[in-house]
């Protein structure tokens, strides 16, 4: 304790032409330091020793001593501003800032995790920091195994692979066992036996139980015996906070209880396992987290753990917490998805009907657009309510922006009609893959009059106006018949019964078989041009007129039979 206090005093003394500000000391100390903050009357008598000490010496003196015990306090901090597209952390360091994301294995992520997770890289991106990703399965009762594996896939593929480090919890009990053992040896720590509904209407009461003052040696026994004798609900080993705390949360909290569920990681091995403010209180020290960032829902938890960081004297991490965000009309429930899943309702998880990452992943959404909505969200405690329609409209815009300029062109036809333009010229329509990016090359539709339109289209068609066959010919429907017009564009353009412009496909044995998995469930199958074909699986196509896709897999037939491309419906 000396040698902190001595560092600040000499830091004090030296802005200061020699003199201490004691209560300057106190505040510098104490942040440095929180764990003295039970003691200030004995911190307080340090300092005024130490400044009698220090202000009695010459300031070139204070200045060597300070150079030899802190040089780092001699160092002038520079302002450093960080640009970026949030709004600054408190006590950010660029190159220093470590954030975390710490979900349970009870499933793959969803949209909300989506959030929690973007916004928490979006912010190590923007400091050079590290981004890690903690499992916390300390728990044994609600783990579904899988998910040790689906959610460092969605964390990577959200983060464009970025995550520094992934730790799983049930792999650390033997250092979180070191720490409680710790806090037993120090009295800060108890095996409470009381029954809990007691105990807890003595903790409302603000009255320890007979638990709270047994030696220091009762406990190390009732400790060890956690791990041998006692069963699970018969005793649970609590932090000795404030008995009489304003918030009855902080009063006394467990820490350590036992648990004697089979774990899918540890089988039955371990029976003694953390509660989750104390593997988060020890895993965020050890890992050198520097903001954790998390909703508002775990403030009081926050509370706890500088608690349990006090007993050890570390610094603690900054807390920054967001507002409940309420995603109106989603089922983010993992329990009811895994549920439905296996009552075969959804095919898996990543049925496109489901706002989990596997799905929307499949179906070809870009991690960009998520990290672009977490942004626009931002760090907030004010809550919010988003519904499906403003959701998917925020994100599939920002989705947009990145598919876009990558996404070919080609024409699918849904429900395929057969049609005969009398008159129609033989021609080789030439079209862009891309329109804006005319140097990606064409593609060729060669037609004479039998071309494939879409039901849809077919039965909107009036008769006596001017329809065209984009990039072929305008025509009009007659009676029974299909009359071609003309060529030119401008005459439909200017043509005063104008009707519809339709994309098409000509009547050839080179069209493909398509299939086209929508997010409601059902398929839309048509035809598809030979082009098509050249499409590699996850590639990302606009079809005309129609919404973006990803190839999900092609379907090999037989000689006999064409092979069919399946595609994932994405968005317009």
């Amino acid at each position: 304790m000396k040698d902190i206090i001595l560092k600040y005093a000499l830091k004090n003394a030296l802005g200061f032409n020699g003199k201490v500000n004691k209560n300057v000391v106190l505040g510098m100390v104490l942040h440095d330091t929180p764990a003295l903050k039970k003691d200030v009357p004995k911190v307080l008598k340090e300092i005024e020793k130490v400044i009698s000490e220090v202000e009695m010496l010459p300031l070139p003196k204070i200045q060597q001593q300070l150079q030899k015990l802190a040089p780092e306090l001699l160092q002038e901090k520079k302002e450093e501003t960080i640009e970026g597209p949030l709004k600054p952390l408190p006590n950010a360091v660029k190159g220093k800032v470590v954030v975390r994301i710490a979900p349970s294995p009870s499933g793959p992520l969803h949209i909300g995790h989506a959030y929690g997770a973007s916004l928490n890289y979006e912010y190590a991106k923007m400091y050079d920091g590290k981004f890690l990703l903690r499992i916390e399965d300390t728990n044994p009762e609600n783990i579904y195994a899988p998910a040790y594996e689906m959610i460092p896939e969605d964390t990577r593929w959200l983060s464009d692979n970025h995550v520094a480090q992934v730790v799983v919890q049930s792999s650390r009990l033997g250092l979180y066992y070191d720490y409680a053992e710790q806090l037993v040896q120090k009295g800060k720590a108890y095996v409470c036996k009381c029954d809990p509904d007691g105990w807890r209407e003595k903790k409302n009461q603000g009255i320890a139980c007979p638990c709270r003052d047994l030696s220091v040696q009762e406990n190390n026994l009732r400790y060890a015996k956690m791990f041998s004798e006692y069963a699970e609900g018969e005793a649970v080993l609590r932090l000795k906070t404030d008995i009489e705390h304003k918030n009855p949360a902080m009063r006394d909290f467990p820490i350590m209880r036992i648990n004697e569920h089979i774990h899918p990681k540890t089988d039955k091995e371990h029976k003694v396992w953390p509660l989750m403010v104390f593997s988060v209180a020890i895993d965020d020290h050890e890992l050198g987290v520097t903001h954790v960032l998390n909703g508002k829902d775990h403030a009081d938890n926050a509370k706890k753990e500088i608690l349990i960081m006090d007993c050890f004297g570390w610094k603690h991490p900054e807390y920054k917490h967001w507002g409940r965000i309420n995603f109106e009309g989603f089922t983010l429930s993992t329990t009811q998805t895994k549920h439905a899943i296996e009552q075969k309702v959804y095919s898996g998880w990543d049925d496109l009907r489901l706002p989990f990452l596997p799905a929307l992943r499949r179906r070809g959404y870009q991690p960009e657009a998520f990290r672009r909505f977490a942004i626009e969200i931002g760090l907030s405690l004010a809550d919010k309510s988003v519904s499906q329609e403003e959701f998917w409209k925020m994100v599939n815009a920002f989705n947009r922006e990145v598919i876009e300029p990558k996404a070919n062109r080609y024409f699918f036809v849904h429900n395929p009609v057969e049609i005969s333009i009398k008159g129609a010229p033989k021609k080789e329509a030439v079209l862009d893959l891309h329109p804006d990016y005319p140097k990606r090359g064409k593609r060729i539709l060669s037609a004479e009059g039998k071309v494939f339109i879409s039901q849809e289209d077919h039965k909107k068609l009036g008769k006596g106006k001017i329809h065209r066959l984009m990039d072929y010919c305008n025509f009009t429907l007659n009676g029974n018949s299909w009359n071609f017009v003309s060529e030119n564009y401008e005459d439909y353009k200017n043509a005063e019964n104008k009707g519809f412009i339709i994309h098409w496909l000509p009547v050839s044995k080179d069209l493909l078989q398509v299939e086209v998995l929508l997010d409601n469930g059902e398929k839309a199958v048509g035809v598809g041009e030979k082009g098509l074909e050249k499409v590699k699986e996850n590639d990302i196509v606009q079809l005309e007129r129609m919404y973006f896709a990803k190839l999900d897999h092609t379907e090999k037939k037989d000689r006999k039979e064409k092979n069919k491309v399946v595609f994932c419906y994405l968005h317009t």
